[in-house]
């Protein structure tokens, strides 16, 4: 059974950082695409970024630039850097994972098989 576990999460101020990671337990899939999503209250969830198997990565146009994700495999773990982090940031994170060897940011979250419970990060100004 495949499991995802988010960590990191927090509260800044505007311009600062944080790092999630997502542990993934079970996945024994040779290819695999991961991504990290975002919901804000009152908002439907949206891609943030995500990596594919052979590592091309994909950002929404609103964190280009200031987030990065990467992952390690020795450490099956995901991780998202985030910097110069603004308000509009502040949402709850999940990470995604899922069995289809090309993946984008803007994927729909359904196309998604597994999920974390998610980690909340909030920005103030």
């Amino acid at each position: 059974q495949v499991q995802l576990v988010e960590s990191g999460g927090g509260s800044v101020q505007a311009g600062g950082s944080l790092r999630l990671s997502c542990s993934f337990f079970g996945y024994t899939y040779s290819s695999y695409c991961m991504g990290w999503f975002r919901q804000a209250p009152g908002k439907e969830r949206e891609g943030v970024a995500a990596i594919d198997s052979d590592g091309s990565t994909s950002y929404a146009d609103s964190v280009k630039g200031r987030f990065t994700i990467s992952q390690d495999n020795a450490k099956n773990t995901l991780y998202l850097q985030m910097n110069s982090l603004k308000p509009e940031d502040t949402a709850m994170y999940y990470c995604a994972a899922d069995y289809r060897d090309k993946c984008y940011y803007s994927d729909y979250p359904y196309e998604y098989h597994y999920w974390g419970q998610g980690t909340q990060v909030t920005v103030s100004s």
